[in-house]
């Protein structure tokens, strides 16, 4: 037996405000949804790996860029996991960081804005599903591939010689405590 109904228990009036904040993987979107809780409302779409024609991400001088890897301009990707900037272990609010599966990409997304400011592309991975994870303080976003490449400078090597030649890899990559990149 519950007290009043469930509509009753998540309603937020207006001119109130949710308690928090949920983020949520966009997965083959490539993009990150922004729900407020109780409420389960959805406040806000953002466009990271993928093109957003509604919103211009992508298409503009600004974003077209961010969208360029070292394989040329690819405008998707499988957004996969999500992780906030921390201060002493704590979640801070400053930026949440994003991974691409498809392509060794991490994004910056400044909370501040609820806008992707950046998207790096990490050298010597093959797909990047461990990540990103911060450091306590954010000092580093870290990242593990999700496959084995050659090692660097080897070129094509033959799969047969995957035992000999092809690597894992972990990424430290440094972040600016004041601007985030």
């Amino acid at each position: 037996v519950t007290d009043g109904d469930a509509a009753d228990r998540v309603f937020v009036p207006p001119g109130k405000h949710d308690e928090m904040y949920l983020f949520t993987s966009g997965g083959f979107s490539g993009q990150v949804g922004v729900y407020g809780i109780p409420s389960g409302r959805l406040f806000r779409t953002i466009p990271v790996f993928s093109q957003d024609a509604e919103k211009g991400w992508g298409y503009s001088e600004e974003t077209k860029p961010m969208l360029m890897t070292s394989a040329g301009f690819i405008p998707w990707d499988d957004q996969h996991h999500l992780q906030l900037s921390r201060t002493d272990g704590n979640d801070d609010g400053r930026w949440l960081f994003a991974n691409a599966n498809n392509t060794p990409r991490i994004a910056r997304i400044d909370l501040h804005t609820f806008r992707t400011a950046e998207i790096i592309e990490l050298p010597n991975t093959g797909g990047n599903h461990g990540s990103p994870y911060t450091t306590q303080g954010t000092e580093y976003v870290v990242s593990a591939s999700r496959f084995s490449v050659p090692d660097p400078g080897n070129g094509d090597v033959p799969i047969e010689t995957y035992k000999q030649n092809f690597r894992g890899r972990a990424s430290f990559v440094k972040v600016d405590p004041s601007s985030g990149s």
